[in-house]
C-alpha cells in the first residue's frame, strides 16, 4: 500500500514541482497517459512495460520526472528496492525536485522497507528526510522512527520520538498506546500504565480504533495479571468487547484472574464460553485445559477427569490434523490454494494482492494468525508474482510460434512477389524513356531560344498553316494583288493566334517535361529501392528470424530461472507455514502432556486414598 501512496502522490508533487498551477488531470504526451491509465487500471505490471519503452524511445518529454518518480514507485512495489533508491538518488542529486518531494520520498521509502522488514535501511532511508514532512505523514514519521528503535530494544530514544506525537491526529491514540509499552518496557509503569489507561477508556467509533482500545486493556490485563494482582487485572479485561478480536484472550485472562482469587465457578464462566467458540484458537485450546483445572479446585473430581479425558482426546485429535497440515504444506498445496482464492489468475502482479479467504485445507485453519503477517504476506506475493511471470513467459512462447509463422508468410510473399514486379520493371523501359526526354528536352530548348511560335501551334493552326503553305504558290501564279494581300493576312492573323498563346503553351510544355522527368526519377528510384530490397530483404528477414530465435532462447532460459524461483520461493513459504504449525504443534503437546500428567495425578491420588485391602 505504502508504494500506491509513494506513486500517486509523489507523482502528483513532482508534476507540480516546477508549474504549480498544473491541474493533475494534465497529460501532454500520450504515451504518459496510457502509461497512468494502465497505473490506474491496477495492470501495474503493463505499466511498468510501457513506461520502460516510452523511456526507451524518449516519447515522453513533457512528463520526464513524473515518468522517473512513477518508474522508481513500480519498481519499489516488487521489491526492487536498489534500482528504485538509484532512481530517487539521481533525481535528488540532480536538483530536479524539491525538498518536499525528496522528503516524502525518503519516507515512503523508509516505510516499504520496515514493511518488507528490512529495519536497518528502514532507519537509514527514515534519517535521510530533511525538513518536515506534512501533518498526519509528520505523525507517521514519528511512530515509524519509534517503531524501528523499539524494534532493536532501544526504549529511550522511542520515547522521545512517542513524545512528540499530537494526540489530535488520527495517529494520536497509535502513539499514546506505543507510548504506554515503551515505558513499561523500561521498568516505567507509573507512566505507561496511564496511557494505556488513556487509550483503554477512549471513546472511539471506528472498528480499527475500537480493536486498539481493546488491545491496550488486554495488555494491561495480562501486566497486572503477571504481577498478582488479579483485582485491577479484571477491571481492565471487563472493559474489552465480547465480540471483537481481542476477545478470546480476554475471557482467557479473565478465568485466570478468576482462578488467582480462588474463585474457580467464576473462572469457568469465560473458559466454557471459550470451549464453543473457534477450536482453533490458542486461547479456546488452552481453556480445554483450564476447565478441567477449575472443576478439580472446586471438587468435583470425576467432572474434571471426564474434561480432561476430553481435553486428551481433542488434543490428540489435533495433532493429527497438524502433522496431516503439515504434510500438506509439504507438498506445495498452500501456495497454490492460496493464489487460487487471491482473485482472477490473469490479474496482473502487484501490491494489492491477498487471499480472499482461507483455503479449504487443514493446513489453512491453522495459519490465520500467519496469514496476517507481513512476512508471509510478502512471501505469498512474491511467490504468486513468480507464477504469473511463468504464464507470462508462456504467453510469449504461444506469441513467438505467431511470428514465426508472420516471418514464413512474409518470405513467402516476398518470393511469390519479387518476380512480378520485376518483370513489370524491366517492362517500363526506362532508358527509351531517358532517350526520348532527352529528345523533347532539347527540342523545348531549341524552341525557347529561337522563339519558334509555330513549334507550339495546335493542330487546327497546323493544319491552317499548311493549307496556307499549299495556296502560296497557286496565288503567286495568279499575280492577283487583292488575293495576294488576303494571303498575307491571313498568314498573320495565323501567327498573332499562335504568339499570343506561345508563352502559356511553352510554361504548360516544360511542366509536363518536368513531371516525365520526375516520373523518370521515381522510376530510377523505385528501381533503386528494388534492387536494395532483392539485396537486404533476405537479410533482414534471417535478422528478424535470428531475433526471434534469440526471443525463444530467452524465454527458455527465464522459465529454467524461474521454476527455480518458484521452487525455492514455494519452500519458502512452507518452511513459513510449516515453522508456525510446528509451533502450534509443540504448544499442542505441550498443553497433551500437561492434561495426561493431571489425569494421571488424579489416578494416583485416588489410588493413595483407597481403603487398604484387609489381610486374610
Amino acid at each position: 500500500m505504502a508504494s500506491v501512496l509513494l506513486c500517486c502522490s509523489l507523482v502528483n508533487t513532482a508534476g507540480a514541482a516546477k508549474e504549480p498551477a498544473k491541474e493533475w488531470g494534465e497529460v501532454r504526451d500520450p504515451y504518459y497517459g496510457e502509461v497512468l491509465f494502465q497505473f490506474y487500471q491496477q495492470s501495474y505490471f503493463s505499466a511498468l512495460t510501457s513506461l520502460k519503452v516510452s523511456q526507451q524511445f524518449e516519447r515522453m518529454p513533457n512528463h520526464k520526472l513524473d515518468a522517473d518518480v512513477l518508474h522508481g514507485g513500480l519498481l519499489l512495489s516488487y521489491g526492487m528496492y536498489l534500482p528504485a533508491e538509484q532512481i530517487f538518488r539521481d533525481l535528488v542529486e540532480s536538483g530536479s525536485v524539491t525538498q518536499r518531494i525528496q522528503d516524502r520520498a525518503w519516507f515512503y521509502l523508509a516505510k516499504i522497507f520496515y514493511t518488507r522488514g528490512y529495519l536497518d535501511e528502514a532507519h537509514a532511508a527514515l534519517g535521510r528526510v530533511a525538513g518536515t514532512l506534512p501533518e498526519g505523514l509528520h505523525e507517521e514519521s514519528l511512530l515509524l522512527g519509534a517503531n524501528l528503535y523499539m524494534s532493536r530494544g532501544e526504549y529511550g530514544p522511542a520515547v522521545d520520538l512517542l513524545r512528540q506525537v499530537s494526540p489530535k491526529t488520527e495517529w494520536g491514540l497509535y502513539g499514546r498506546y506505543n507510548l504506554g509499552v515503551a515505558l513499561i518496557k523500561m521498568n516505567r509503569p507509573d507512566q505507561g500504565v496511564p496511557l494505556l489507561e488513556e487509550v483503554g477508556k477512549n471513546k472511539v467509533r471506528t472498528e480499527e480504533f475500537r480493536s486498539l482500545r481493546d488491545k491496550a486493556n488486554v495488555a494491561l490485563g495480562y501486566s497486572f495479571l503477571a504481577n498478582d494482582t488479579p483485582i485491577t487485572a479484571r477491571n481492565y479485561l471487563e472493559r474489552v468487547r465480547l465480540k471483537g478480536l481481542q476477545s478470546a484472550s480476554a475471557l482467557l485472562a479473565m478465568g485466570w484472574a478468576q482462578a488467582a482469587q480462588e474463585q474457580y465457578d467464576r473462572a469457568l464462566v469465560p473458559w466454557l464460553e471459550l470451549q464453543g467458540r473457534n477450536e482453533f484458537d490458542a486461547a479456546v485450546q488452552e481453556s480445554w485445559l483450564a476447565g478441567p483445572y477449575a472443576y478439580g479446585k472446586l471438587g468435583a473430581e470425576l467432572q474434571s477427569l471426564t474434561e480432561y479425558k476430553r481435553a486428551i482426546a481433542r488434543y490428540s485429535h489435533e495433532l493429527g490434523r497438524l502433522d496431516q497440515a503439515i504434510q500438506e504444506v509439504r507438498a506445495g498445496k498452500l501456495a497454490n490454494a492460496l493464489i487460487e482464492l487471491g482473485g482472477d489468475e490473469q490479474q496482473e502482479m502487484g501490491w494489492f494482492w491477498s487471499p480472499q479467504a482461507l483455503p479449504a485445507l487443514p493446513a489453512g485453519r491453522y495459519l490465520l494468525t500467519l496469514l496476517a503477517s507481513h512476512d508471509f504476506q510478502e512471501a505469498m506475493k512474491n511467490y504468486r508474482d513468480v507464477q504469473f511471470l511463468r504464464r507470462d513467459l508462456v504467453a510469449w512462447q504461444d506469441k513467438v510460434s505467431i511470428y514465426r509463422d508472420m516471418l514464413d508468410n512474409r518470405r513467402r510473399a516476398y518470393s511469390e512477389r519479387l518476380p512480378r514486379v520485376l518483370g513489370a520493371q524491366r517492362q517500363l523501359d526506362t532508358d527509351r524513356l531517358k532517350t526520348a526526354y532527352s529528345q523533347a528536352a532539347a527540342e523545348l530548348k531549341r524552341i525557347e531560344a529561337n522563339d519558334d511560335v509555330l513549334a507550339l501551334a495546335d493542330e487546327k493552326q497546323l493544319a491552317q498553316r499548311a493549307r496556307l503553305d499549299r495556296l502560296s504558290a497557286a496565288i503567286k501564279r495568279t499575280g492577283d494583288p487583292a488575293l495576294t494581300e488576303k494571303f498575307w493576312r491571313l498568314k498573320g492573323l495565323l501567327l498573332w493566334d499562335v504568339s499570343e498563346e506561345y508563352v502559356p503553351r511553352l510554361a504548360e510544355t516544360k511542366r509536363s517535361l518536368a513531371d516525365v522527368e520526375q516520373r523518370i526519377a521515381d522510376s530510377d528510384d523505385r528501381r533503386a529501392r528494388l534492387q536494395r530490397a532483392q539485396r537486404d530483404m533476405p537479410i533482414v528477414l534471417d535478422g528478424f528470424a535470428a531475433r526471434i530465435e534469440g526471443l525463444n532462447r530467452r524465454i527458455a532460459r527465464l522459465q529454467i530461472d524461474l521454476a527455480r524461483a518458484a521452487e525455492e520461493q514455494g519452500a519458502h513459504v512452507a518452511r513459513l507455514a510449516v515453522a508456525e504449525l510446528e509451533r502450534q504443534r509443540e504448544r499442542t503437546t505441550v498443553y497433551l502432556t500437561q492434561a495426561r500428567f493431571a489425569v494421571a495425578q488424579m489416578y494416583d491420588q485416588a489410588s493413595s486414598n483407597a481403603p487398604a485391602e484387609a489381610p486374610p
